[in-house]
């Protein structure tokens, strides 16, 4: 691009786009920055003559107010009054619904511990940690079938304990 015309435009079009920024977004030292951007934007891309300079900057002073106009509001959070903070339900359990928990964990892996260690470690691997009956099989050594036969001790020994 000339550099003259382009000192032209700016000369001519600097306070115009300015204050047609800052009237759409109400910031004067934002318009200063998003004018800047698009004389900046005109010289980087015009590549030589500028046709329609003033109407491609008012068209790009556009572009730009309206998108720091969106990142803005999805930037932005609404101030929360503390009073209204207190009327949320705190939905943490109670210390004795905790203690309670940790009890039933407790009796429940006294359950488990009464299971022959084979049994158990079946038990362990696929309900615990997540194997499948392929993984659990290949890794303690023995059948699909047994992994399951296993399984359904285990699961049966826990449920008719847990009930008593």
């Amino acid at each position: 691009m000339a550099d003259k015309a382009l000192m032209r435009l700016y000369a001519a079009h600097r306070r115009g786009i300015k204050a047609y920024i800052n009237k759409k977004l109400g910031d004067p030292a934002t318009a200063e920055d998003l004018t800047q951007e698009a004389f900046l934007r005109l010289a980087e891309g015009s590549g030589g003559a500028i046709i329609h300079g003033r109407a491609w900057l008012y068209r790009t002073a556009h572009n730009l107010a309206v998108d720091h106009g969106r990142q803005a509001s999805r930037r932005r959070t609404d101030a929360v009054d503390v009073d209204g903070l207190s009327a949320i339900a705190d939905d943490s359990p109670s210390p004795e619904h905790i203690a309670a928990d940790r009890m039933e964990l407790d009796r429940l892996t006294r359950i488990i511990e009464e299971l022959p260690e084979r049994t158990q470690k079946v038990f362990v691997a696929v309900r615990v940690d997540g194997r499948t009956y392929a993984e659990t099989a290949e890794l303690l050594g023995i059948s699909d079938s047994s992994v399951q036969k296993h399984l359904a001790r285990a699961v049966h020994h826990v449920m008719r304990r847990m009930k008593s």
